[in-house]
């Protein structure tokens, strides 16, 4: 029922938005109204990506599902295509008479300008990013996709699959013919980003079509559809084994062809400054994930200051710790000399059998249990710390073996906007022995409540603001307030031993030293051995999980930067709100004015939180 009120509140949103992805073919010209516009440029985005379509899932409750057969085209010509789109969109949102616009438009307004804005900026980089690359490159995304965004709920979804597997050999080949673009402007990753690649690649080739996961995952998925015959899923899987076996592995077998020659023009160098115009592209960067002007070397000296603050917190609890806290000294640590850096202190608690599960399969269903049984203890103490909270429900899964080796420790994937599934904590099981159980509260926090389904499912489930806002991604917000939300779980008792208090930090420090390896490594020209000694010593992060880290930093320049600078920004606007309104100052009313209007720029969020200090202050 709650679901069903959700679909209908949005109703009016949708039916317009999907009636203007379908009109945008034939329309040219200003729409006479700034709402109309707002409409129009985001169904213009979607009408150029398909797959997220597919992933919003915005016009299948209208019947509407063509796009459901289409990949993202991913030509050069295409990405110019969009980057004159941008400036055009640009010119006329300016041309709307301002100060006609209600505040409420005038806000979108400045939402949407800020995007276009950044985008536009970024047009002298456009060919300056990785398409391949071991985190998040085509080769690993379009496969994870199909599996895991792709609907699969009865014959017709099981069609439009076989059919996006037969435009993935166009997708391989203008992924190609990209990088060589990018190559012919000295724009090449650097040698083990390659190499990672390639890794990846032979690994989706081996085993033939029969065992490939493109088959197999489809296979099991239609396992689960009852309305299908039992002939009707040998069909559908004869015909995804063909396309497989026609289509992709031949396309996989072009991109480990055109991969070795990649690798010999690569560097061991590993920082954006070393492309053409690479600080400024590394500026620009910064601005695009932290939302703010500050410099490189303003968020080195503030990453600096912050591990320096956070290790003093730590060193505080260990004391507690090895004085007779609630934890005795563990058998782990008494080789670890007082000297000792805290990483060295961490790794060693890290190996305590107490803290680990099983390196087998029910060790790792045993993390999965353990991370959901933290949502549902969580979920009953939301109500004393938010007065709006998301309808839609938040699950863990495992981060699909196929790509664990490349992909972050956790991640979330939001629910699409039709409310037909939910939001989804995908946690890493590559190495079972390196998830503590002391850093998993943490880490749940970030990924699912109050973290990032909270924030992302209210901002898509809000009423009365522009379906764009529901969706718009701003990294500073989005991982500000995930980093938030661990505070906030850590000043609201969580967290119930000095164990899972220390985790908290550990999980804090990580992101401070994320703002001096990552302006380390595309400023200051670090190498990636560098920035790997500075995390080891500095976080207490296992050595994979730090590799991977690193890696993830040079393949997305200043995008790590994101989660301090806005968690920062969060809790500045805290403090004034506590320190203007005193006694009126009310946790839950700060809370859903930073979340009730969907994600912002750093800039805008304190331009409406300002705004309901004010209004407060003067009892309105």
């Amino acid at each position: 029922m709650r679901r069903g009120v959700r679909i209908a509140a949005s109703a009016g949103a949708l039916v317009a938005l999907a009636l203007a992805v379908f009109a945008v073919p034939t329309i040219w010209g200003r729409p006479w109204s700034i709402e109309h516009f707002y409409t129009r440029v985001f169904a213009e985005l979607l009408w150029r990506h398909p797959q997220l379509l597919t992933q919003l899932r915005v016009l299948e409750p209208y019947g509407i599902r063509a796009h459901n057969r289409k990949l993202d085209d991913l030509s050069v010509a295409a990405a110019l295509e969009e980057a004159e789109a941008v400036r055009e969109n640009l010119r006329t949102l300016r041309s709307y008479d301002r100060d006609a616009q209600t505040p409420a438009q005038r806000l979108s307004t400045d939402v949407l300008g800020w995007f276009l804005q950044i985008h536009a900026d970024g047009e002298p980089f456009l060919f300056h990013d990785y398409p391949l690359n071991q985190l998040g490159g085509v080769q690993v995304e379009l496969p994870d996709f199909l599996l895991n965004v792709h609907p699969l709920a009865d014959a017709r979804d099981a069609e439009d699959y076989v059919a996006r597997l037969a435009a993935l050999g166009a997708a391989i080949d203008q992924t190609i013919a990209g990088v060589r673009h990018r190559a012919a402007q000295d724009v090449v990753p650097p040698r083990f980003v390659v190499q990672r690649v390639r890794a990846q690649v032979d690994a989706f080739r081996a085993g033939g079509a029969d065992a490939n996961v493109l088959v197999t995952g489809f296979a099991e998925r239609l396992a689960k559809v009852d309305s299908l015959a039992p002939e009707t899923r040998a069909r559908l899987v004869a015909a995804a084994r063909a396309q497989v076996e026609s289509v992709v592995l031949p396309a996989w077998e072009r991109l480990a062809a055109f991969l070795p020659a990649l690798e010999a023009q690569a560097s061991a160098e590993v920082g954006a400054w070393k492309h053409p115009s690479g600080s400024l592209y590394y500026g620009w960067a910064l601005r695009y994930h932290t939302t703010t002007t500050r410099s490189a070397e303003e968020i080195h000296a503030l990453g600096l200051r912050e591990v320096e603050r956070i290790h003093a917190e730590m060193r505080a609890i260990r004391q507690e710790i090895e004085g007779g806290g609630a934890l005795p000294q563990l058998p782990e640590l008494a080789s670890v000399s007082d000297e000792s850096s805290i990483g060295d202190w961490l790794r060693a608690a890290q190996r305590d059998p107490r803290f680990l599960f099983p390196d087998d399969a029910e060790g790792r269903e045993q993390v999965l249990a353990a991370y959901q049984s933290i949502i549902d203890e969580a979920a009953p103490r939301l109500p004393a710390l938010f007065g709006r909270l998301p309808q839609a429900p938040v699950r863990v899964e495992r981060v699909p073996p196929f790509k664990e080796e490349g992909a972050p420790g956790a991640y979330y994937m939001p629910p699409p906007l039709d409310g037909s599934k939910p939001g989804i904590f995908y946690a890493n099981l590559r190495s079972v022995r390196e998830i503590p159980r002391f850093g998993m509260r943490t880490l749940t926090y970030h990924e699912a409540i109050p973290g990032h389904h909270l924030q992302v499912a209210i901002a898509q489930e809000l009423d009365g603001v522009p379906i764009f806002r529901r969706v718009v991604p701003f990294t500073a917000y989005a991982e500000g307030w995930a980093l938030y939300a661990e505070r906030l779980a850590l000043e609201h008792g969580f967290h119930p031993t000095p164990w899972d208090r220390l985790g908290a930090l550990v999980a804090e420090v990580f992101r401070a030293a994320r703002l001096v390896v990552d302006t380390g490594l595309h400023a200051q020209r670090w190498t990636r051995e560098q920035a790997i000694d500075y995390m080891l010593r500095n976080t207490g992060m296992p050595e994979t999980d730090v590799v991977a880290e690193v890696e993830r930093y040079v393949v997305m320049p200043g995008q790590a930067c994101a989660y301090k600078v806005g968690q920062l920004t969060i809790l500045e606007l805290r403090e004034r709100a506590r320190a203007r309104l005193g006694e009126r100052f009310d946790l839950r009313a700060f809370h859903d004015v930073v979340l009730g209007s969907g994600a912002l720029p750093l800039e805008l969020l304190e331009r409406v939180v300002d705004e309901w200090i004010e209004r407060s202050a003067a009892g309105s």
